[in-house]
């Protein structure tokens, strides 16, 4: 099987960009073609149909999808077996899938996570997953080996988008942020993990929100594949995304979720109705491909 880094350039390059869709189902903004029932049983399969259809509509425009877990394990098992059914069919339509799970623990318990979630042996069969370092090295460990032995990728929580993350990554330690520390024992496991396309199977979480650190982490972790939140719904512009690539455009994948998925919703493609959500949600994906690739390095794709 290809190095995970070298699939991802390839399906990047191949559609030209580096659009990530998040698929973050929620009950209040979907069509109400599919809120049918109001069990838990009928949200999920509300969530499936709406997942899939999101699929089938960014299949072959973009490279990757990024589920959200939690939004299917809130409806319990059968919101876990509509996951399953998205990343099933996801991959099925050559989109590389991210699993945003945050996950980790030590031991045995981050080695179970990793075999349940990372690669096509797996149960879930993620290409990627997300994980949170602060358990320390020996949790993320058993990632790193898992993603080796399967062809599979990880995404450690670095510099998050959110506000309040600066309340414990900017803290100064040794006379550094905590979220440099972080980034360089990342870039030490991408660098030993890399592929041909010089990126490694470990990757990095970095916000559209925080874009001068965004610059400053690109240059300190040359060999790290990030993976940035914030673009578009929470505030982040396309040009505020430019340092997160390399001069060939590759280096990152940008997500953006409700400004895609539910753009049905948003008045400039009203045109296209409820009726027409599908194309809603083609035509955003479309767009924001282009406003990435008009303000950033991944116009050279």
């Amino acid at each position: 099987m290809p190095h995970y880094a070298d699939s991802l350039a390839s399906l990047v390059r191949e559609h030209k960009s580096p659009l990530v869709v998040g698929i973050d189902p929620r009950w209040d903004q979907l069509p109400d073609s599919l809120r049918q029932g109001d069990s838990l049983a009928d949200r999920a399969e509300a969530y499936r149909r709406f997942s899939i259809g999101v699929i089938e509509a960014v299949a072959g425009v973009v490279p990757a999808v990024k589920p959200q877990a939690a939004f299917f394990e809130e409806l319990g098992p059968a919101g876990m077996a509509a996951l399953g059914d998205v990343i099933a069919r996801a991959r099925g339509n050559r989109l590389q899938v991210i699993l945003d799970g945050k996950r980790n623990d030590i031991g045995s318990t981050a080695e179970a996570y990793a075999r349940g979630m990372l690669g096509e042996a797996s149960p879930w069969g993620a290409d990627s997953v997300t994980v949170s370092p602060y358990l320390g090295d020996d949790s993320l460990a058993p990632f790193v080996t898992t993603a080796i032995e399967r062809d599979a990728g990880l995404y450690v929580l670095v510099k998050t988008s959110n506000p309040g993350g600066a309340l414990w990554q900017d803290k100064l330690i040794d006379g550094k942020p905590l979220y440099r520390h972080v980034g360089e024992h990342v870039e030490h496991l991408a660098e030993k993990t890399a592929g041909e396309c010089g990126y490694g199977l470990v990757g990095a979480v970095v916000g559209a929100t925080y874009p001068e650190q965004l610059s400053e982490l690109r240059q300190a972790m040359p060999h790290t594949w990030f993976l940035v939140p914030g673009f578009g719904a929470q505030g982040g512009a396309a040009a505020d995304v430019a340092g997160a690539f390399d001069a060939s455009g590759l280096g990152a994948v940008v997500n953006s979720s409700r400004g895609v998925i539910f753009a049905y919703n948003r008045p400039e493609y009203a045109q296209f109705g409820q009726d027409r959500w599908q194309d809603a949600v083609q035509q955003a994906a479309r767009d924001a491909t282009a406003q990435l690739c008009d303000a950033t390095p991944a116009g050279a794709l």
